[in-house]
């Protein structure tokens, strides 16, 4: 097992532009999938996948684990929604957008997230992905109650 309180990397996306590197740390979930995938060759840390067929087993997973209720998804022609199963329409971009949504709740920090999931500061990206929602603007009213009243 090899140890490791973070991890560094360069973003290929976006290298071209920024070509910062990314210090993020790991957790035990984490590193217990870094440790699980140590036997792989070559120099990543994770084993290479292309993102059609890890796009293709996320959809999988969802369907195992059960994950199937139904969502409106907009169509891009004829632009009524329609009804699909959400295990049709997973992705790793829908899982970031996710991670990115619920951690941007708990921390509402947008600089500190985008900070973590590697987004530059002020990231156009970034801002699509977190959304300001009714839980957002009800927990701010509970802080300004608490400070009017005191």
């Amino acid at each position: 097992m090899c140890m490791r309180e973070k991890n560094e990397y360069i973003p290929t996306k976006t290298i071209k532009r920024h070509d910062r590197t990314v210090v993020l740390p790991l957790n035990s979930v984490t590193q217990e999938i870094v440790d699980r995938c140590s036997d792989y060759p070559g120099d990543k840390l994770l084993p290479f996948e292309s993102s059609e067929r890890f796009n293709d087993n996320i959809k999988i997973i969802f369907e195992k684990a059960g994950v199937t209720y139904l969502v409106a998804e907009l169509d891009t022609v004829t632009h009524p929604a329609k009804k699909v199963s959400i295990n049709e329409i997973a992705s790793s971009h829908m899982a970031s957008r996710t991670f990115i949504g619920n951690i941007y709740k708990l921390v509402k920090d947008p600089n500190l997230v985008s900070a973590l999931t590697g987004h530059v500061e002020g990231s156009r990206a970034f801002t699509r992905y977190r959304t300001i929602d009714i839980d957002m603007k009800k927990d701010l009213v509970k802080i300004l109650e608490g400070i009017i009243k005191e």
